[in-house]
């Protein structure tokens, strides 16, 4: 430990050298968090990454440095909350040479696109693809299943001169849901919701979903196997593993019974399995090896990521930095329960702000909650050690950002979400550190514009936030027991503190973002 603080500690040349001219900016810090919100989900609009990730060259494509000729074989499909958008991006590029298209999307989003004036990201009335919406409320239905039927014989009828062009992003597995025969939808929903409620993690559910899935884990790369297989990802997983993110319907995946059944006896579900998974499950594994050897298609299929949290981030800190901020990136995979999310930005603002050097304490409690909560002890000694500088050095103002998806403990029937409660938690850890424009700022906003059963994408909080709420005479203990954020942010001073972006059209996790003002420092 002793090793940790003396790295954080400032060095004394520091002080008289390297000041830096401050950036004044007459925008308001809430302001200013806005519109670093905002070039954040600009980064990753789903036409914006497919644009920067296909160079179309004559009659070729370039993507992830790998050139593929285009001889009218390119076939195209598509499922997530997002794909419609990369979709018609897509079209616009390689359209001339695309035969033809299904793309699997969120019921009503067409018409939702259309009231919002986003018709940049709807196709054209003469498009080659077909649009099939489905997965109402985000749960596997009959329309989802019809497109997954469609997008598997689309690819089943591929030869090995053809070119499928794979979209996906966020909300893709409920929008695929082709479980293997004899199995119905209901019944690997059943199984699927019974193992979540006993309290199986994502790892062991998606295990159990592949072995009963036709396209998941590698399905649909093995139904194109003949053809070349390119699959543009928009990742709305934490560290965007390619297995998870919708199930990696494109990513080879070797799924054993015995694991599978362990599983399951795991959380003593075996009693009640329909005769449907057992016959299913009793099969040779892997099944892929059952035609003719080709199981793996490791060597026709290129997975690339084009957008996540990451790319969020990063032009979050370019829009912060023309805003007089210095940007500093913590991590782009906070996770854990809210409450200890909110407790480590109260100390980062506590350390940041301080005008002399932090206590001890402040920091060894910091390296013990960072990876509770996702942030590896080298991201925070290297992000305090910046902060630090900051403080020393009189750079001016700094901008904390991150990215991740904390959890909430439901302990009530409120209406809110996971950032909103986070802003809710944070304002009170910021509660004696000033007001803007002396104290800081923190805002945590969902990326696809809705934090929970809410039209806000999260809020904006300060260090005057209990006061305000006690001046309006808000119980903030019983918001937190209900779990009511929403309702504590639209009441308090007429909601100006919601962020409420409206329709994004995309979706990479949350962005927090920590604003800290310039701290008075000392010389001696």
């Amino acid at each position: 430990m002793a090793r940790v603080l003396s790295l954080l500690r400032p060095q004394p040349f520091m002080v008289h050298v390297g000041r830096r001219k401050n950036i004044v900016c007459k925008m308001s810090m809430d302001s200013r968090a806005r519109k670093v919100f905002a070039a954040a989900v600009d980064a990753v609009q789903p036409d914006t990454v497919v644009r920067q990730s296909v160079e179309r060259k004559e009659d070729s494509v370039v993507i992830s440095g790998q050139k593929f000729t285009l001889e009218h074989n390119l076939h195209l499909v598509g499922f997530g909350k997002a794909v419609l958008g990369m979709a018609a991006e897509a079209e616009r590029i390689l359209g001339d040479h695309l035969v033809k298209g299904v793309v699997s999307v969120p019921h009503g989003i067409q018409q939702t696109l259309q009231q919002h004036g986003k018709n940049h990201l709807l196709l054209k009335e003469n498009s080659r693809i077909r649009v099939m919406e489905g997965a109402k409320h985000n749960l596997p239905d009959i329309d989802a299943q019809d497109a997954a039927e469609g997008i598997k014989q689309l690819a089943s009828e591929l030869t090995e001169n053809d070119l499928l062009l794979v979209l996906i992003s966020g909300g893709g597995s409920a929008l695929i849901p082709a479980p293997i025969p004899p199995i119905s939808l209901q019944e690997k929903q059943d199984v699927t919701r019974k193992l979540a409620g006993a309290g199986a993690t994502i790892q062991e559910l998606n295990t159990v979903r592949r072995a009963l899935s036709v396209l998941k884990g590698g399905g649909l790369a093995h139904c194109a196997h003949r053809a070349q297989v390119v699959s543009l990802i928009l990742s709305d997983v934490i560290g965007d593993p390619l297995d998870m993110i919708a199930s990696g319907p494109t990513v080879w995946s070797e799924v054993w019974p015995e694991e599978v059944w362990s599983i399951l006896e795991q959380y003593k579900l075996l009693s009640c399995l329909p005769a449907s998974v057992r016959e299913v499950l009793g099969r040779p594994m892997p099944r892929w090896r059952e035609n003719k050897g080709e199981s793996n298609t490791s060597g026709r299929v290129l997975n690339t990521v084009i957008g996540s949290n990451g790319t969020a981030l990063n032009q979050a800190g370019r829009r912060a930095r023309e805003l007089g901020f210095r940007p500093v990136v913590l991590a782009p995979g906070v996770c854990g329960d809210v409450r200890a999310v909110s407790r480590l930005y109260g100390l980062l603002a506590r350390f940041a702000c301080s005008s002399e050097e932090p206590p001890p304490e402040v920091v060894a409690e910091l390296l013990r909650l960072g990876p509770e909560v996702g942030v590896e002890s080298w991201d925070l000694c290297r992000t305090m050690q910046v902060l630090g500088e900051g403080r020393t050095e009189g750079w001016g103002s700094s901008c904390l950002l991150a990215g991740g998806e904390p959890t909430v403990e439901l302990t009530g029937k409120g209406r809110g979400g996971r950032n909103q409660e986070l802003a809710l938690r944070v304002g009170l850890e910021l509660r004696d550190l000033g007001l803007p424009p002396d104290g800081p700022v923190f805002l945590s906003g969902g990326t696809d514009g809705q934090d929970g059963p809410t039209e806000a994408a999260g809020a904006i909080t300060d260090g005057g936030l209990y006061e305000e709420a006690r001046a309006q005479g808000l119980d903030i203990d019983s918001v937190l027991t209900n779990n009511d954020s929403y309702t504590f942010f639209t009441r308090l001073s007429a909601g100006r503190r919601l962020l409420v972006p409206g329709l994004t059209c995309t979706n990479v996790m949350d962005v927090h973002m920590l604003l800290i003002p310039p701290i008075p420092f000392k010389i001696t």
